[in-house]
């Protein structure tokens, strides 16, 4: 195993399926979300995928009740159909939904904390 698939894995990933949309400039997808974790997520690669390389893109997750999280992205790799990207920034109100999620579904309060901490070693 690499240490780039290594640091990857530092996160833990929850399987989640809610409405998300990608942009960038004025392009936008419609995508399907596989999993999330506190530092990036993965999704199927939509028709029509063309973005600028190198250029960060927008990820909305719609979580209902007027909750969303936002955060801004880099695509890590492509491949098989897949997309991986890396949070590169994410508001105050993202990150706690964020948090209550992978809370919820860590279903462990120690595990949450160590996320925390390598989130923040970042």
């Amino acid at each position: 195993m690499s240490d780039d698939h290594a640091e990857r894995r530092r996160f833990q990933r929850i399987a989640f399926d809610a409405g998300t949309e990608i942009s960038q400039g004025d392009r936008r997808w419609k995508v399907a979300l596989l999993d999330l974790s506190l530092q990036g997520l993965l999704v199927e690669r939509p028709e029509h995928w063309d973005v600028v390389a190198g250029e960060p893109l927008q990820v909305r997750i719609y979580l209902g009740f007027d909750a969303n999280v936002y955060m801004e992205a880099d695509l890590a790799w492509e491949r098989e159909g897949l997309l991986g990207f890396t949070c590169r920034h994410i508001d105050l109100d993202s990150i706690s939904h964020l948090r209550r999620l992978v809370e919820l579904n860590l279903g462990d309060e120690t595990l949450l904390e160590r996320e925390l901490t390598l989130l923040g070693e970042h």
